[in-house]
């Protein structure tokens, strides 16, 4: 199914860095021992979206125990030829793979920075620690969630818990035949050196569906 979601012009335009990942129906991003076995569904045409949006980026942020695991998964790596990827980490090792750079540095000092260096959006990967850090930073511009209709009772949040209030703005939904629902939320900004959600970004997308 082809993205249907209309990018706002950005020659003007800082990247956003856009949380997308799929939860569980009661809002887990895995289990506890990191398994995401209740993901293995029927593939749909487009792959909800993922292929459009993989376009739309060329950076990707991780936790380190999310980058562990996908290397895993993956058998040694491989995380796109033309694709940059940061990994935030306590421990630094001694050397980084090509694409990937190993980080730990204070988040707005590193988002500024990215956000300067000319390029696509940037992925969000997870897991929920490091989205938590990002948003409770005033780092984070999107959320785009695929809510899979299935309870698994236990596991690892979408967002570490930490007290906290943070309003978003719907910039679409969409419903697919297998009960999988879309919705694309924008991260409303408070506080006087963080910006509001431009209006030309809520209605460019008013009323898209993806």
């Amino acid at each position: 199914m082809p993205n249907r979601t209309r990018r706002v012009e950005k020659s003007n335009q800082r990247r956003r860095i856009i949380v997308s990942i799929a939860t569980s129906a009661d809002g887990f991003i895995a289990r506890s021992d990191g398994s995401v076995d209740w993901l293995d569904r029927p593939r749909t045409a487009g792959d909800y979206g993922m292929s459009e949006f993989f376009k739309s980026v060329d950076t990707i942020l991780w936790g380190r125990k999310t980058y562990d695991m996908a290397v895993g998964m993956k058998g040694g790596g491989g995380f796109g030829g033309k694709t940059k990827n940061y990994v935030f980490t306590h421990h630094l090792p001694a050397k980084s793979k090509a694409k990937i750079e190993f980080v730990n540095e204070p988040i707005n000092e590193f988002a500024s920075r990215l956000r300067d260096v000319p390029g696509k959006d940037i992925w969000m990967m997870g897991g929920g620690g490091l989205i938590a850090s990002f948003l409770d930073a005033g780092e984070l511009d999107e959320f785009i969630i695929h809510v899979i209709p299935t309870f698994i009772g236990e596991g690892i949040p979408l967002i570490a818990p930490n007290k906290r209030t943070v309003e978003l703005a719907l910039l679409s939904t969409h419903a697919y035949k297998d009960g999988v629902v879309h919705m694309h939320y924008g991260v409303k900004r408070c506080g006087p050196q963080i910006q509001s959600l431009t209006m030309a970004t809520l209605q460019v997308r008013k009323g898209d569906h993806h």
